[in-house]
């Protein structure tokens, strides 16, 4: 197979397209043919040395999800057949043209779907259906803050806060990213570089908030939710040690809660499909779509990742073969 991979840490020109062998497959593992891989930013944090794959996974080739068609299966595979069209959350190696699957992980392409719109799926679904909808219990009538809401993740959070029935608010970095949010179902879109959102969203409702952010943003999430609010951490790109007032936090009864994904174990990760089999997959080109805002071609990996850490871009980025 050919897979692009991390020949050091670095800059986005150490990724580079290589042979390799293809993946031996466990028992109860599926080979997929790869259409298409998702760019998500911890790939970025793995290339750069600060997000290593877990033990057991590739380490040195990126990509967290794909679509394609399964081509093989191992002998202990009930679930699917060959020639199947599925979408994978993998641990590692997604950036290659073939990838080994645990069967309880990959779900169908959803009707209507091309294999790039696919692969935009798992990786944001999973996060924001286990933090929001889990974690943060959102339920119909309460507000919802998502810090960053023009890429992957809050493309996806929008979208889905809107089906269940919330009030979204958002943050984002420009006024065409703001508009993009509002186009999406945000009620208030805020550019956090021309305003304070503390001040923007002062006497509005907000139940949970959805930070990637954390630094200077906690005391303000904190003194914005409500009473029975629940904040949830899915990154701290802006500094993960922040001041706590525990009395704030007694008074108003909160919730600070948070997780990642990549390293929990497959028991988890097949519950979590199931659940999103159930309550999403029957949403997806009925209530919302995936928003990919590039395809590009698996071999230009690199300038996916410069675009990835530029910023200028909504939604998803995606690589083809």
């Amino acid at each position: 197979m050919h897979a692009v991979v991390i020949t050091e840490y670095g800059g986005p020109e150490v990724l580079k397209l290589v042979v390799r062998d293809s993946p031996k497959l466990n028992d109860n593992e599926v080979l997929v043919e790869v259409k298409a891989a998702g760019v998500n930013r911890p790939d970025v944090f793995q290339r750069k040395g600060n997000y290593p794959a877990p033990a057991g996974a590739v380490a040195d080739i990126p990509g967290l999800e794909v679509s394609g068609i399964i081509v093989a299966l191992g002998k202990g595979v009930t679930k699917w057949s060959k020639g199947d069209r599925v979408c994978a959350l993998v641990t590692a190696g997604g950036y290659a043209t073939q990838v080994a699957v645990h069967q309880d992980i990959c779900l169908p392409i959803p009707n209507g779907l091309t294999f790039v719109e696919a692969a935009a799926l798992p990786e944001n679904i999973y996060t924001v259906w286990d933090n929001v909808f889990r974690r943060g219990r959102l339920s119909a009538g309460e507000g919802i803050l998502i810090h960053g809401g023009s890429g992957g993740i809050g493309s996806i959070a929008i979208q889905l806060s809107k089906v269940f029935g919330a009030r979204i608010f958002t943050t984002a970095s420009t006024t065409e990213k703001c508009k993009y949010c509002a186009d999406l179902g945000a009620e208030i879109a805020i550019n956090y570089k021309n305003s304070d959102f503390e001040t923007v969203l002062k006497g509005e409702q907000v139940n949970v908030i959805l930070d990637s952010i954390g630094g200077d943003y906690f005391e303000k999430n904190i003194d914005l939710l409500a009473p029975e609010g629940r904040l949830v951490y899915i990154n701290a790109v802006g500094g993960a040690k922040v001041p706590l007032n525990i009395f704030k936090l007694m008074q108003k009864r909160l919730s600070v809660t948070g997780s990642t994904l990549r390293a929990r174990d497959i028991c988890f990760k097949a519950e979590l499909t199931q659940d999103i089999f159930q309550n999403v997959w029957p949403l997806i080109g009925e209530k919302f779509r995936p928003q990919v805002f590039k395809k590009i071609p698996l071999a230009d990996a690199a300038k996916a990742h410069l675009l990835m850490e530029s910023g200028n871009f909504l939604g998803k980025l995606v690589l083809t073969v």
